[in-house]
């Protein structure tokens, strides 16, 4: 009798202990996946600051030759304030996605400039702003590509329990396209006069 209490007991402590190690396994595994969204979010803000800091010599650039296109060089420059004061992700998103149209804008005007096409500085800082924005493209998709596999572990079986015991919830903030971006781009093959 007193060996079968002991069987009981030793079953029933390896039981806990296997729980238990599966808890703090996937405990463990959470905190690592909050951890890569932060650090890939991280990412995201470092090249959008990179971005952030070529446009004051794009703009001076192009003021150069454009000096009446005002409201232009003011967008852009509250775009990029609001980008620099932006205090978490929406906010960023949202200022990103303006300081995407003014840029547009900023770089549409060029098109009115062929002197400003030609000129080297602009042309090296318009290179520059497109390694940028490739980089921003890049680490918004490691950013989803992190939230997506964070939250398909927090939504399964049995890991959405641990989760919700621990107070891990399912990230809904995904670092999406601008709306212009889903528009079909109008190509013209006409140039100005003297281009």
């Amino acid at each position: 009798m007193r060996r079968g209490i002991l069987i009981a007991i030793a079953v029933v402590v390896l039981v806990l202990l296997l729980f238990g190690g599966a808890c703090v396994s996937r405990y463990n595994r959470l905190v690592n996946f909050r951890e890569t969204i932060d650090g890939n979010w991280a990412q995201v803000e470092n090249v959008l600051q990179r971005r952030n800091d070529l446009i004051p010599n794009l703009v001076n650039t192009v003021k150069g030759y454009a000096s009446h296109e005002r409201e232009v060089f003011d967008n852009v420059a509250q775009a990029r304030a609001r980008l620099a004061g932006a205090t978490n992700v929406t906010e960023t998103m949202e200022a990103n996605m303006a300081m995407g149209g003014a840029l547009a804008r900023l770089l549409a005007i060029v098109e009115n400039y062929p002197q400003l096409k030609a000129d080297q500085t602009f042309i090296r800082l318009q290179d520059e702003l497109a390694g940028a924005e490739n980089r921003i493209a890049v680490e918004r998709r490691n950013y989803n590509e992190s939230v997506r596999t964070y939250n398909v572990y927090v939504k399964q079986f049995p890991n959405n329990t641990i989760a919700g015991l621990f107070g891990f919830q399912p990230e809904d903030v995904y670092f999406e396209a601008e709306e212009e971006a889903k528009e079909v781009p109008k190509v013209e093959f006409g140039g100005a006069e003297g281009d």
